[in-house]
């Protein structure tokens, strides 16, 4: 379809909002800390907003809806693990990492905090760390370039090529300029954009329908199934559902928003923020996807686009019960909620290139000035990837995201989780429990699922096998020096100390 002028000037609104913001934090970067972390100086609301809008991204208005409208109340599971995930990752991990990758060098990235906290020669740790992160996150950054084009061409009806460009480039250059405090800043407005989105659109699709019982009858006469909590995948898709929550503690998007809080005191009430946007988020979703079956048995005209794709469920109720103004805003909080997480993702891929490689290894002594032009440029070379790795048109998010989700979940959580609670945990163990989460989940995904067919989540495995790894090697090795393990007992004296 061709959008309509409120549309065209909706969404022209609010790009040029988000690359204004770009600008001005461009006056506040002036080293590589500022680029990377803002200069640790994020206050609660803004940290709790921006881990919750750089974690839920397109997915949260296409990918999950989507789900929900083709299967039913089973894929709600998922909802249900990335709640209690989320919140044990607000609980146990936000405020110890916070104090950790301060006392160890100022940590910027998490390859820089797995090197330090070990100490010693962390060369090899750093390496395979940073590489880990640019190989899932170019396929996590594909996943946002694929949302923001389905947009672009749902919308705008342009074609997919040119559509891939379209959806990228405001969130490519408001990063690029003004790295991470554009991001956090950019996130908040995004975070209360996407919640508003989310609140109002399930209430005005089932009024529209006619109330909860007709919208209830409805589903039941398309399919009784789409009710049932279990579906027809068994206790092996819950868990695989539910096992969406691990993936919390090993996402580097997020961890660094943790790592920028300004103080440990901010924590808890970041918590509390945070949790309460995300689960009316979630909840929010899930009921458009619910209400989507309704609403297209009632309208059958209208189901037509659902049945090429699924995904466009929330896409198709905006543009149908509501004017053009409000139908812009609403799908301006999916190019938010796309933008949001894409925008992260650049950033940390930029770090790990910037801080992990190119002055870890090539140029020690780099100026500030040259890193963070470095990291600038960084940004627009793993933006250009992502856009390359989605040209597939028949990319489905939903699908790229689980993937990368695993592949973090798995490499990176068991080895947060342990350095942070274990003093006894070596760098063999951290290198060791890195790569055999990784390689799990690529060797189950590529055999495991795609020929035998396994409903198991490949986080499941990832998680099991990096955390047996971590215990089996750290325990096998010689125990950490003295000054390291001082350091991790002054690190859990101060935690205590505040409440932790």
């Amino acid at each position: 379809m061709s959008a309509s002028t409120p549309l065209l000037i909706t969404f022209g609104i609010y790009l040029l909002a988000m690359v204004g913001i770009g600008f001005v934090a461009w006056r506040s970067t002036r080293s590589l800390d500022d680029y990377i972390l803002g200069g640790r100086s994020l206050g609660g609301y803004v940290t709790a907003l921006s881990a919750g809008a750089s974690d839920m991204s397109g997915w949260l208005l296409m990918g999950l809806p989507g789900a929900l409208y083709l299967t039913g109340l089973s894929e709600a599971w998922i909802a249900i693990g990335l709640s209690i995930g989320a919140w044990l990752n607000w609980r146990f991990v936000a405020g110890p990492l916070r104090v950790y990758t301060e006392r160890t060098n100022n940590a910027l990235t998490l390859p820089d905090y797995f090197t330090t906290r070990f100490a010693g020669d962390g060369r090899l740790l750093r390496i395979v760390a940073a590489l880990v992160i640019l190989v899932f996150f170019a396929v996590y950054c594909a996943s946002g370039v694929v949302a923001g084009a389905r947009l672009f061409e749902s919308v705008f009806g342009l074609p997919y090529a040119q559509a891939l460009w379209w959806g990228a480039a405001a969130t490519i250059l408001y990063t690029l300029v003004g790295g991470f405090l554009a991001v956090s800043w950019t996130d908040t407005v995004q975070a209360t954009l996407m919640i508003f989105a989310l609140l109002l659109t399930p209430v005005i699709v089932i009024l529209g329908i006619g109330g909860l019982g007709e919208t209830r009858q409805l589903i039941e006469q398309v399919d009784p199934m789409r009710l049932d909590w279990f579906g027809s995948g068994g206790w092996i898709a819950i868990v695989s559902a539910l096992a969406w929550g691990l993936g919390y503690f090993g996402q580097p998007h997020i961890l660094a928003r943790f790592m920028a809080a300004d103080s440990l005191a901010v924590i808890p009430q970041a918590r509390r923020i945070g949790m309460t946007w995300m689960v009316l988020c979630l909840l929010g979703a899930v009921t458009v996807g619910l209400a989507g079956v309704a609403w297209a048995a009632q309208h059958p005209e209208l189901a037509g686009p659902l049945v090429e794709n699924p995904e466009r469920v929330f896409i198709v109720l905006a543009e149908a019960l509501f004017n053009p103004w409000i139908a812009g805003v609403l799908l301006s909080a999916i190019l938010a909620a796309i933008m949001s997480t894409l925008s992260c993702q650049l950033l940390v891929c930029s770090s790990a290139l910037t801080e992990d490689f190119y002055r870890g290894f090539l140029r020690p002594n780099a100026g500030q000035r040259e890193l963070v032009w470095v990291g600038r440029a960084m940004v627009l070379a793993v933006a250009l990837l992502a856009i390359w790795i989605a040209r597939d048109p028949d990319s489905r998010v939903l699908g790229l995201v689980s993937y990368a989700w695993a592949g973090f979940g798995a490499a990176f959580g068991p080895v947060v989780l342990f350095s942070l609670g274990w003093g006894r945990m070596t760098r063999s163990g951290a290198l060791t429990g890195i790569v055999a989460g990784a390689a799990t989940v690529i060797l189950w995904k590529l055999v495991a699922v795609e020929h035998f067919g396994s409903g198991l989540y490949e986080m499941v495995p990832g998680f099991i096998v990096a955390s047996l790894a971590i215990v089996l090697v750290s325990l096998l090795s010689p125990a950490p020096d003295s000054n390291v393990q001082a350091r991790h007992r002054q690190v859990r004296l101060a935690l205590e100390e505040s409440g932790y």
